[in-house]
């Protein structure tokens, strides 16, 4: 009797909470306010970088850095590098950084781990005071986007030596913590994994100031969109994609819809409508990145 009373309290405790993740979960009306004059691009960031565009701008450069997203959020780099080049041994004091490896090999050193090859589709990440390097391998320059957090500072271990820095100083102090490999964060995914169906993680960044997830999916199977349908917005985070796989589709604001190709880089300002679906007749997959790990989407209404 008191064993069926134990499972009662306990399924009653479960129903309990059950019903009040539904409740917080369930969809609400609210009031949202949205600028009167749409928010622009700008520079550098835009709504599509085109990768066959930057590698046409760069053509016979082994190393070239391009800025392609800056704002109060997040910052990225399309970073080449010739073979057999090596960055410093460097870390960031708080912030978390990562890396989408486009093309060629990057051997990367990170304080705690074995070094490892990563090539083209594997994210790769660090957390903040972990040293890390990296060098070009292989005969042929690598290619790699690179995304940190807005205003990130880069320090350098006692035995390395910075470059000199316009308007700064290097100061000698002491610092002490690490942060960790945490709340389901890794070193690294290979994408060629999750495409092929052996690596189930989604969420590839989770941190308190970033998130980038896994959105993968078969175009040939979702649903079509009217063109009444805007998608969505966020009031606090702009957002930006890298494609990992195939073709996207986006519309964004008043911009006819685009396709975005593997390797391309789009990006909307907060406060702007947005829709990005899968495009094309393959498999198709963007990362997706902004600032929150639980960023609102405001949706239209049904009418």
């Amino acid at each position: 009797m008191r064993l069926f009373k134990q499972i009662a309290i306990f399924a009653a405790v479960a129903f309990g909470l059950f019903s009040a993740l539904r409740a917080q979960q369930r969809e609400t009306f609210a009031w949202a306010p949205l600028p009167v004059q749409p928010n622009a691009w700008v520079a550098p960031n835009q709504p599509i970088w085109k990768l066959s565009e930057l590698l046409a701008k760069h053509k016979g450069q082994s190393s070239w850095s391009q800025t392609v997203v800056d704002d109060s959020t997040l910052h990225a780099d399309y970073v080449s590098m010739a073979p057999g080049a090596k960055t410093p041994r460097q870390f960031h004091p708080d912030t978390r950084a990562w890396w989408i490896v486009q093309d060629g090999q990057i051997r990367f050193s990170i304080e705690g781990q074995e070094p490892f090859v990563a090539s083209k589709g594997y994210l790769v990440q660090v957390p903040y005071r972990n040293v890390f390097s990296m060098e070009t391998v292989g005969d042929k320059p690598s290619l790699r986007l690179e995304v940190n957090i807005a205003g990130a500072k880069t320090m350098y271990p006692i035995d390395e030596k910075p470059a000199p820095m316009p308007g700064f100083n290097f100061v000698k102090v002491r610092i002490s913590g690490k942060g960790k490999y945490d709340q389901g964060n890794k070193p690294y995914i290979d994408f060629n994994a999750v495409v092929a169906g052996t690596e189930k993680q989604r969420r590839f960044i989770a941190d308190d100031r970033a998130v980038a997830n896994i959105i993968i999916g078969d175009p040939t199977k979702q649903r079509p969109a009217p063109d009444t349908d805007w998608g969505h917005f966020h009031l606090e985070s702009s957002e930006f994609w890298f494609i990992l796989l195939g073709k996207m589709e986006y519309k964004i604001g008043s911009l006819p819809i685009f396709i975005a190709d593997q390797g391309d880089i789009v990006y909307t300002p907060r406060e702007t409508w947005h829709r990005a679906r899968f495009a094309g007749t393959e498999m198709a997959c963007r990362l997706a990145m902004n600032g929150y790990q639980d960023l609102l989407h405001n949706y239209q209404p049904p009418d």
